[in-house]
């Protein structure tokens, strides 16, 4: 088996506002910026291959933590498509409430308007997590909170309909395994970042 350590970036503007970011390439904001400042990578992910994805809050977060990575397109986070930089409520507004509740209950199938479905998120991330596992490599991977959700799905079978199985810290790596079949399976959720003397 191989281990796929998982970090989700930094808070941006748009994450303290609860807007929608999916392709929009956010830079952390100056609250972000500090909060990731305190952030430590624990010394046994030191060793790992590291990549991100293309967005900058993801670069951002993995060079103030001093990782050297490779760009991964892969891993970009979930195309919201015309869901982009809005809120929840303002999405009601556009599109009508009725079809947002109705999009937003089909869980994996979840269609945003010109946007991809957390399916086809899930299908490109567990593509390339069996790429990395046939490699035997150690591999770290900083991007976005639905490419961490993607990954408890492959690894539990969760619907992305209701709450997630496991609670999960956004301030933290998220380690799993990928077996040699490509089977995905929790190794260990919530190994925090954040210092003790911050």
């Amino acid at each position: 088996m191989t281990p796929i350590a998982l970090i989700r970036h930094g808070p941006t503007d748009w994450n303290e506002a609860k807007r929608l970011q999916g392709h929009a390439d956010r830079h952390l904001s100056d609250a972000g910026r500090e909060k990731v400042s305190t952030w430590r990578l624990p010394e046994e992910f030191h060793d790992f291959r590291w990549v991100a994805s293309p967005l900058t809050r993801a670069q951002q977060t993995a060079q103030l933590l001093g990782i050297e990575y490779e760009i991964e397109p892969s891993v970009i986070e979930m195309n919201w498509g015309g869901w982009e930089g809005h809120t929840r409520a303002e999405l009601g507004e556009i599109f009508g409430e009725e079809e947002v509740v109705r999009r937003t209950s089909l869980g994996l199938d979840l269609r945003p308007h010109d946007g991809e479905t957390p399916r086809e998120v899930r299908d490109r991330v567990g593509a390339w997590m069996a790429a990395a596992g046939a490699t035997g490599n150690p591999t770290g991977v900083v991007a976005h909170q639905g490419i961490i959700r993607a990954a408890l799905s492959l690894a539990t079978g969760w619907n992305m309909i209701g709450k997630p199985p496991a609670k999960m810290d956004w301030a933290s790596v998220h380690e799993f395994n990928v077996m040699p079949d490509g089977a995905v399976e929790i190794s260990r959720l919530n190994i925090s970042l954040e210092t003790a003397d911050k």
